[in-house]
């Protein structure tokens, strides 16, 4: 199977080839490799006295179309090659949706569930003091990503304003409203992937066939993205039938009351000051099943919200949804996307799909910028407005060239950064 990094490559060099005058020009190198790789080391004294030591990252890969842009993520497993797939896909997904942003990503492997507040706080702060001159509200802007939070990008923003010497709230996204952050930013992912799949069912309407009326959906993942896009769906009548989070899957198939589980997790978590499992909060009124056989549902939806390399060539064949929508990145690898396509099952691509997510940052950046801060209702308009605009160009591509909805996410992407590396030779 590709590594995630390889599987990426892939398909910015499969879309070069199928756009007129590309192939031969320096597009391609320039997007197969990231501009920087920064690797480095944060070291610092724990609370037991032992020294503590961490790999990490920062990759920044391509700023044609503006300032890099992405977020940092504190997981166990991440690596180098990780962050560079990362950081190329945020370099697409920026172009996908028209924003003035390159594309960047950054990581640090480590369970941050490990660490006690005064670590976390000072692994955020140590992140910073390695990247700081290669970082800035005009050079590149780090966001949240997962296990990262709005707290810890409250820490990070602090301490680049002090090795600045002023206050300077721009330099991140996914802040605090206390700390200069947007409102609206916490549900931004999940409100624009909820924008675009109704776009998209609006746009299949008979031509898709759904078997549930209304449509069942099944939800891999319940961190932030997933949790916030399932309270959306369900609110607005589609029934979620699946949910999972780390620890396992619970499944009913006349619908899960979202709002409900949300409630008793954050009662549970306030009086435990821990994260109250999906299976502990539904308390036993579902069936517990695995995040696999959940991947596996008859449902109309199913959302990959978790993490990467979670459809691959070895379950696509058992993949019994009509539409998959992707919310994490890179969940579907290059091998199981052709399967997939063969079966007619729709990919609506994590380009596209999750890119709520960085269309949020942009207005936090704006109002950072400006020292002005706007409602909710404004940001979220605001946001689905990019949202609608980008679905209606994807879809214009992918009906003129008779591409993928990925493949055609991809061209379109392409041809901006191809149109403005043009402009600035």
């Amino acid at each position: 199977m590709s590594t995630f990094l390889e599987n990426t490559q892939k398909i910015v060099e499969d879309t070069v080839k199928i756009i007129p005058d590309l192939p031969n020009s320096d597009v391609l190198s320039r997007l197969k490799k990231p501009d920087r790789i920064l690797e480095f080391e944060i070291e610092f004294q724990g609370d037991d006295g032992t020294v503590k030591k961490f790999p990490a990252w920062r990759v920044q890969w391509n700023n044609t179309l503006g300032p890099y842009k992405g977020g940092v993520r504190f997981h166990q497993d991440s690596s180098k090659d990780e962050v560079m797939a990362l950081a190329l896909l945020m370099t697409i997904k920026n172009a996908v949706v028209g924003l003035p942003y390159g594309g960047a990503k950054g990581a640090v492997r480590v369970d941050p569930r490990s660490l006690s507040q005064r670590e976390l706080k000072l692994l955020s702060r140590e992140y910073v003091r390695k990247i700081f001159e290669y970082i800035g509200p005009d050079k590149d802007v780090p966001a949240p990503d997962v296990g990262t939070s709005p707290e810890i990008m409250d820490w990070m923003v602090d301490e680049y304003s002090i090795l600045a010497g002023h206050w300077e709230p721009a330099a991140f996204t996914g802040k605090s409203v206390e700390k200069g952050g947007s409102r609206g930013r916490d549900i931004a992912t999940g409100f624009g992937g909820f924008i675009i799949l109704r776009e998209f069912l609006k746009f299949r309407n008979s031509k898709l066939e759904i078997r549930n009326s209304p449509p069942k959906v099944a939800i891999q993942g319940f961190g932030n993205v997933g949790a916030n896009f399932a309270k959306i769906v369900h609110q607005n009548g589609l029934k979620i039938v699946a949910l999972s989070d780390s620890k396992g899957a619970i499944y009913n198939p006349d619908g899960l009351d979202v709002e409900e589980l949300l409630k008793i997790q954050k009662e549970r978590g306030v009086l435990n000051n821990t994260k109250c499992s999906l299976e502990e909060a539904a308390g036993g009124k579902c069936k517990t099943i695995s995040n696999e056989e959940l991947l596996e549902l008859g449902v109309d939806i199913l959302v990959p919200a978790a993490l990467e390399n979670q459809i691959t060539e070895n379950n696509a064949g058992t993949i019994r949804a009509n539409v998959v929508l992707e919310l994490a990145n890179g969940p579907t690898t290059e091998e199981a996307d052709r399967i997939l396509e063969r079966r007619g099952i729709e990919v609506i691509p994590d380009i596209l799909a999750n890119s709520g997510g960085v269309a949020g940052s942009y207005f936090e950046w704006l109002q950072s910028k400006e020292q002005k801060w706007w409602d909710e209702e404004t940001v979220l308009k605001k946001i689905e407005e990019v949202m609608n605009g980008a679905f209606v160009d994807v879809k214009k591509t992918k009906e003129e060239l008779n591409l993928s909805w990925r493949k055609a996410a991809y061209v379109m992407a392409t041809k901006r950064v191809a149109e403005a590396m043009k402009k600035a030779a």
